[in-house]
């Protein structure tokens, strides 16, 4: 398989290289009316400490984005819009945040040079223009959003990454000392977002030994994380921020597989957060993944996380009918897990059952 993918610019790596983002930016910086915007995840909002390390100069924005549903069309073009007409073209955009975060400054980076609404680019090479300097501060681990080619947004009538070489971040800083205050649960889900790239990555057609080498150190690092060590222990977030980057490479050169279709079924209709519902979806999927969802069970019960249960009996028909029309129409998840001829073995009566173990 021949794969000639982009990967990320520059990669500053380090406890406390948080602090040396203004002399990252500053090559980038340019006169006149130019300025930065900062995308920060909401949860820092009213933390002076945290908000007083982000080095803002005078005519630079400062935006916070709620991560309590995903992003959408709507955010990225009005977002777009709204600076375009009050500041104008911007010199770069920062994100600094989880995978939501990182995403909204990946895409509104392409839609700054790309006409029209983000609905038109959701999907593979669609993009026409590169877009703006774009850099990327994880403040979780899991998500492979800060090295991924895709911006994952939720449109009226899908939910589909913005997926091409000019998606990349150009920058990212990968400071451990930034997850050590991720809430237990939010932790837990995005950890394991990880893990199932991973085991998605090399259980499917597209797997190769570039996305296997990755997918399992990445492995390797997620079992000492959530088997072995203490939550506590600082050595569980540099691994956990290593196998995050190192599992989105993995999917990159590969690509993820059932469990992600299902997740984006509740995600796009019922707004579960990415994290939380691929643990849901993978949690019934034995019958695909075997031995790794067992030991997903395994993780789950160690850290005395209680999943959602039995959610499919207050589901209507109908509602499981829409999940299942997400799903079905993300053809190249089905043929990476299936092959080729996956519609021979996967029709909608198959994904439905998924959905009613839930």
């Amino acid at each position: 398989m021949f794969r000639n993918f982009k990967s990320v610019e520059k990669t500053a790596y380090g406890r406390g290289s948080f602090d040396k983002l203004g002399e990252i930016l500053e090559p980038h910086r340019q006169s006149g009316a130019q300025y930065l915007i900062f995308f920060v995840d909401e949860y820092f909002k009213g933390n002076e400490a945290f908000t007083a390390r982000i080095p803002l100069q005078p005519g630079d924005a400062l935006e916070y984005i709620s991560v309590a549903e995903e992003p959408t069309t709507e955010l990225i073009d009005g977002l777009r819009d709204k600076y375009l007409e009050e500041k104008g073209l911007p010199a770069g955009v920062v994100g600094i945040g989880g995978g939501s975060v990182l995403d909204v400054a990946k895409a509104i980076s392409l839609m700054f040079t790309n006409e029209g609404s983000s609905t038109l680019y959701q999907g593979l090479n669609l993009i026409k223009k590169p877009g703006i300097f774009a850099c990327g501060v994880p403040t979780i681990s899991g998500t492979g959003a800060e090295v991924s080619m895709t911006a994952v947004l939720t449109g009226p009538e899908k939910k589909l990454g913005l997926k091409c070489d000019w998606t990349v971040l150009n920058q990212i800083v990968l400071d451990p000392d930034l997850i050590a205050t991720v809430p237990n649960n939010q932790w837990f889900y995005t950890g394991m977002d990880n893990y199932i790239h991973c085991v998605e990555s090399k259980t499917g057609q597209y797997k190769n030994t570039f996305s296997e080498a990755f997918g399992d150190k990445s492995l390797e690092m997620c079992r000492r994380v959530f088997l072995e060590l203490d939550r506590n222990n600082p050595e569980s977030d540099e691994l956990m921020m290593v196998a995050s980057y190192m599992g989105g490479l993995s999917l990159t050169y590969s690509e993820v597989g059932v469990c992600h279709a299902l997740s984006y079924g509740l995600s796009k209709i019922l707004h579960i957060h990415h994290g939380l519902a691929n643990c849901i979806a993978f949690n019934v999927l034995e019958d695909v993944y075997g031995d790794y969802v067992q030991e997903f069970k395994t993780i789950v019960k160690k850290h005395g996380i209680e999943l959602p249960a039995n959610q499919s009996a207050t589901w209507s028909e109908d509602t499981i009918d829409a999940m299942v029309e997400v799903a079905i129409k993300l053809e190249h998840m089905w043929r990476h897990a299936f092959g080729d001829n996956w519609q021979e073995v996967l029709d909608r009566e198959r994904i439905k059952n998924w959905f009613k173990r839930m």
